[in-house]
């Protein structure tokens, strides 16, 4: 089966988007049709930013006053996802609007990749760009430069400016990973002619030029592959990523408040290593992972601020979320001896296909269109920002530009109680797991999480039924650290009254079991 020619409902129900004002005046809202202007959008996207890491889902031994009052002057959403458990799949269908499965993504890309979205594909940017908006890009990249292997030395074509962006500032990959330099539009930023980035390789050793030294405290980092460009390494520094990202994002918001304009905000805050700058160590009460949150609040309300002195707040959609779900790695083991849960109650972790690896903290502010100190359960995802967006713009779309996204407009500013999606599918790092929510199930169509495997505490990559018993998380399907050798061979959950995946259904109830299988079978590759 062609995947893009897959049936799906979620075509049907946003064929026809509709201007933005016409939809909040259906909903009740008289005073939408008076702007002249179409609205801002402001798109905050946190890096491994957990369910429970935010004070309004929950945290104690954090503080994000800035978020919270995003949410009390917003809606928050408690069933919103990401398409994927995974960093570079999770980007590839937010700015996409379509299941990173199709496009074969379940893993992080390569410093080395090219770039992942093609260029003739529709993206969120380019959708607003068609509308007359300017439209930036800060921050983490992670989908690839270029036709081939990407060149560092060469301008970084194709790349976020073939694919919608009028303007990019940030970091080409991760912070965890090489090249640890800056790239602005299509160029590292500090590099000279007669001193490029060269690529040695993962055993560079002595070759490469030295980047910000760390200690374990802080978390894996992967060694610099890259030898050369001297200046453009000194120019990126860990601890100022954040600071940094905050105030490039600012600036730009300020050079361009006269038009529409869109910024996609892609903070390094929190992914590991956790590196928060001087003035924010120290300041929580669970180590360097909640000073790394406090970082990303204040960059939250750095944005915040800046809309407001700007005078363009009121008529901006602004938009709170993160990749993935909270790794568990060792920063955030020590966090969880200090007393917090980043996931909160949910089972699992980034990678995994368990709650923990993809419901992710949303929340949306839209002042005079979204009743402020509100709270949602309607299943919404990343994916449906394509849809959603051009009905907020009035641009209408045919099903092969909006694959897998859904109009949410109605769950952002509307007071229905009806469901706006029918079903959602979800992916983990690895194919095996792809699974599938429909209503108040959920089915996975094999044992076990489908992401990291780390089975003692203090392992970078400690997670799935090891990690949960260590954290007191209690499955059905888990004894000991272990799956269960009797556990049923897929998973069947009812997340109405078990959100937090504590029993396994799929014995009791066949029958709903095999119709979410044979839905689920018409998005599997090679179908």
């Amino acid at each position: 089966m062609n995947l893009l020619k897959t049936p799906c409902l979620a075509f049907l129900i946003s064929l026809v988007p509709v201007p933005f004002f016409t939809q909040a005046i259906a909903d009740g809202d008289a005073s939408a049709g008076t702007s002249k202007q179409p609205p801002n959008i402001v798109l905050i996207f946190a890096d491994d930013l957990g369910y429970g890491d935010a004070g309004c889902n929950g945290a104690t031994h954090v503080q994000t006053p800035n978020i919270d009052l995003l949410a009390t002057e917003g809606r928050r959403f408690t069933d919103a996802h990401s398409a994927s458990a995974v960093c570079t799949p999770s980007r590839y269908a937010l700015l996409t609007g379509e299941y990173p499965l199709r496009a074969g993504l379940w893993g992080p890309c390569s410093p080395t990749s090219k770039l992942l979205i093609d260029t003739d594909k529709l993206t969120i940017a380019q959708l607003l760009k068609n509308k007359g908006y300017e439209t930036s890009c800060f921050g983490k990249w992670h989908l690839g430069f270029g036709s081939d292997t990407t060149d560092y030395a060469k301008p970084l074509r194709p790349g976020p400016l073939d694919i919608g962006f009028s303007y990019y500032f940030g970091v080409p990959v991760v912070n965890s990973a090489p090249p640890y330099v800056y790239v602005e539009n299509d160029r590292v930023v500090g590099m000279t002619s007669d001193d490029p980035i060269v690529l040695i390789g993962k055993n560079a050793g002595e070759k490469a030029t030295p980047i910000t030294p760390l200690t374990e405290e802080h978390g894996n980092r992967v060694p610099n592959w890259f030898g050369g460009a001297v200046e453009a390494h000194n120019l990126y520094n860990d601890f100022n990523l954040g600071t940094t990202l905050a105030e490039k994002a600012t600036d730009w918001i300020r050079a361009n408040k006269d038009k529409p304009f869109f910024v996609y905000l892609a903070t390094t805050n929190i992914h590991h290593p956790i590196t928060p700058a001087p003035r924010f160590q120290g300041t929580s009460q669970c180590g360097l992972y909640g000073d790394f949150i406090h970082e990303l609040d204040w960059i939250v309300g750095e944005v915040m601020k800046t809309l407001e002195e700007q005078g363009v707040a009121d008529n901006t959609l602004m938009i709170f979320t993160s990749d993935n779900g909270g790794m568990f790695h060792n920063v955030a083991q020590a966090a969880y001896q200090d007393g917090h849960q980043q996931n909160g109650d949910l089972l699992g972790y980034k990678f995994g296909i368990w709650e923990g690896g993809h419901r992710v903290p949303f929340i949306a502010r839209w002042p005079g269109k979204i009743k402020p100190g509100t709270t949602s359960d309607k299943l919404i995802c990343h994916v449906d920002m394509l849809a959603t967006f051009a009905a907020l713009t009035g641009q209408s779309l045919e099903k092969e530009q909006l694959v897998d996204s859904v109009n949410v407009l109605p769950a952002l500013a509307g007071e229905s109680t009806a469901q706006v999606r029918d079903h959602l599918v979800l992916s983990p790092r690895n194919a095996s797991h792809i699974a599938i929510r429909k209503g108040k199930w959920m089915y996975i169509p094999a044992k076990g999480s489908g992401g990291f495997g780390g089975t003692k505490p203090g392992q970078h990559g400690f997670s799935g039924p090891a990690a949960c018993t260590f954290t007191n998380h209690p499955n059905s399907d888990i004894a000991n650290g272990r799956i269960k050798k009797d556990a049923p061979p897929a998973q069947l959950y009812d997340l109405s009254a078990d959100v937090n995946q504590t029993q396994n259904l799929y014995t009791e109830n066949p029958e709903v079991a095999q119709e979410m299988h044979a839905l689920l079978e018409t998005y599997q590759p090679n179908k």
